[in-house]
């Protein structure tokens, strides 16, 4: 049985966090109460997501390149890191948590992505500044003959976000359409899209701040249901097929284009560090995307599982490391 393969085109970053008492106001020196130093990025922690949940915990340290046991999907990540130490950290790190780095590449020119965040720790909320590095050498003209970037063969899925080149996801995103390949698009940090960026769009992943400034509308309108349904059925309108827009503590607001629609609660948990919620969420439900065939994909138990796994990723500290196994939601 060949496995589902899920690619994901984008971003890979050393974190370098900051945990504190609270956010610093301007001008304000404030002392950390612990500092880390994590592979992130919102592509690779995408990737590992994917993978983590797609396997159960290894018992020993996995061997590079060996096979997984109850492996459901094949996981590959493209993308640029520069030819440093912390380059060389990411892919090792991707590696190991089983996801095929053959994409990834190292650039002689470019120095390694890195993200500078700021955990406060009693609310477990972060803010993030981004230093893109090498993860802006892909650009419009790698794509304009196809996804040949990709390797071989076509995925299943293409996950792509917004911390590479703009051009690029456009370019990627129309190739995957000419080539009949799925596209589950996460547009962070946000921008307004062009309207043919969502005709054909299996699968569009915002959160609130997202969603306001894709629809154009203030961020109260997100507040009512009412609002959160006009503002999906916009983007269905435009084309894109499922609209997810997370909503933290408030759950999860659903519109797929045959109509199913909804609000699901947020699980209950003890928030230590949002770091990489959204990024699990996107991979527990990209799995759930792949695992169906064509017609039986449901999107409100894709919800519900990926609702799950992000709810046990705000318990941990870091962005990768906080990822569940699939085993560890059983």
């Amino acid at each position: 049985m060949t496995l589902p393969h899920i690619t994901v085109l984008g971003s890979l970053n050393m974190d370098l966090v900051a945990y504190v008492p609270h956010h610093p106001l301007p001008g304000e020196t404030l002392t950390a109460d612990a500092f880390a130093t994590s592979p992130g990025g919102k592509g690779a922690n995408q990737a590992v997501a994917c993978a983590k949940l797609s396997r159960d915990r290894p018992i020993e340290e996995h061997k590079e390149g060996g096979p997984w046991k109850g492996e459901t999907a094949h996981v590959s990540m493209v993308g640029v890191v520069g030819k440093d130490g912390y380059g060389s950290q990411l892919r090792g790190n991707l590696a190991r948590y089983g996801v095929d780095v053959s994409g990834v590449v190292e650039s002689k020119e470019a120095t390694t992505g890195v993200a500078l965040i700021i955990v406060d720790k009693p609310t477990g909320e972060n803010r993030i500044v981004l230093s893109p590095g090498a993860n802006h050498v892909l650009t419009e003209g790698d794509f304009k003959n196809g996804l040949g970037l990709l390797g071989e063969g076509k995925p299943d899925l293409l996950i792509m976000q917004l911390e590479i080149q703009f051009g690029a996801v456009l370019a990627a995103l129309k190739a995957a359409k000419e080539a009949g390949v799925d596209v589950l698009l996460n547009p962070a940090p946000a921008r307004k899209l062009p309207d043919e960026a969502y005709q054909g769009l299996a699968h569009l992943v915002v959160n609130e701040t997202e969603a306001s400034i894709l629809g154009e509308v203030e961020v109260s309108v997100l507040d009512t249901e009412e609002g959160l349904e006009r503002v999906a059925r916009g983007f269905v309108e435009k084309g894109a097929r499922n609209v997810i827009i997370t909503l933290g503590g408030r759950g999860v607001y659903y519109m797929s284009r045959d109509g199913r629609k909804g609000l699901t609660p947020a699980e209950k948990a003890k928030v230590v560090d949002t770091t990489a919620a959204g990024d699990t969420f996107v991979g527990m439900y990209a799995l759930d995307a792949v695992g169906k065939r064509d017609g039986e994909f449901d999107i409100e138990a894709a919800v519900k599982k990926a609702n799950k796994a992000a709810a046990k990723t705000v318990e941990r500290a870091g962005a990768q490391d906080s990822i569940p196994w699939r085993d560890e939601l059983e």
